[in-house]
């Protein structure tokens, strides 16, 4: 169905999920540029790639915010999109730690900027949910994850950034908030009717908060080296990834849309978790679980960013939302 709106209004906030896709691969890159000594140019050709599509998808949601405030406002009242809101602020947090070692000034402006965007995303979204007459159960997916466990996300760049204290702050948001959605969400997955086939490339953001988590816990505790708890986050995080890796068949038969992105920082997060576990431990076995889940992060990155720019080009990515699920 043809809308009479300008295209620019219905561009996509799920969109900075490849900003957060892109900057998880070039993580791993600097990972592996610092354990195994790989080309450092890897690292700062992806980080300047990123950095360049972060700042054009934000100066176009930018414009978008200035000429379409009531298409803005639409996509924050929508129960899907309203969840992809903190992937900005998760992105800047996430550009915070690739320039940490670059420009250390810039990268705190980034962080401090991600960090107090990321807990107003969290007042509003859970007041949102609290004070509210719309959401069913069949409205939740993984994607609710976002607003509540991006909080994680925050004590990684906390520990060079801010007092010790906010990074435990925002880690036991994100800690106690996983466990509570990650129950809800089963509940909806084993007794509610299947979600939309568009969403379920978001069941990999089951994968993010445990991989996540592990590497916060590892910069938090970085004297104390892997203990049980981090071993215990660490293969919540294996399983869920080897979980959903043995529905592969049903995942590629979902027809291409933005939440395919869904698939790229969950499986980066969980990539970085593996090689911090082989330099901790010194094991082969991480080492080979990384390289695996790097291969297939690069492939997935490559696919998806052809497949996103043939849709740019057969103007199929401006497109009115999918009305809510009942």
């Amino acid at each position: 169905m043809q809308s009479d709106q300008p295209r620019l209004a219905f561009f996509p906030i799920n969109l900075f999920g490849a900003i957060m896709g892109y900057c998880g691969l070039t993580l791993v890159a600097k990972e592996i540029s610092d354990i195994f000594g790989f080309a450092s140019q890897i690292f700062y050709a992806l980080a300047f790639i990123t950095t360049l599509f972060f700042t054009l998808i934000s100066v176009i949601y930018m414009a978008k915010l200035i000429k379409h405030m009531k298409a803005v406002h639409n996509e924050f009242s929508h129960p899907v999109a309203l969840h992809f809101f903190p992937t900005f602020s998760i992105s800047l947090l996430l550009l915070s730690l690739i320039y940490k070692d670059i420009d250390f000034d810039l990268a705190q402006v980034l962080w401090t900027l991600g960090a107090v965007m990321q807990f107003g995303f969290l007042l509003m979204i859970l007041n949102n949910w609290i004070h509210q007459e719309k959401w069913q159960i069949t409205h939740m997916n993984p994607a609710w994850f976002i607003p509540v466990v991006g909080n994680i996300v925050v004590p990684i760049g906390a520990v060079n950034f801010a007092p010790l204290e906010v990074a435990w702050f925002f880690f036991s948001i994100g800690l106690i908030f996983w466990l509570i959605l990650n129950s809800i969400v089963m509940y909806r997955l084993f007794f509610h009717p299947p979600m939309l086939k568009v969403l379920e490339p978001t069941l990999f953001i089951l994968i993010a908060p445990p991989a996540v988590g592990f590497i916060s816990y590892m910069n938090l505790q970085a004297m104390a080296g892997v203990d049980d708890f981090a071993r215990i986050l660490f293969y919540i995080a294996l399983f869920m990834t080897v979980l959903l890796l043995s529905q592969l068949p049903r995942f590629i038969a979902v027809p291409f849309s933005l939440s395919w992105w869904a698939y790229t920082f969950p499986i980066a997060a969980m990539t970085l978790a593996s090689f911090i576990m082989y330099e901790q431990l010194d094991m082969s076995f991480f080492a080979y679980i990384g390289f695996a889940l790097l291969a297939m992060l690069i492939a997935l990155v490559a696919h998806l960013t052809a497949k996103t720019l043939w849709a740019v080009k057969k103007q199929q990515l401006c497109v009115p939302p999918q009305p809510a699920q009942k």
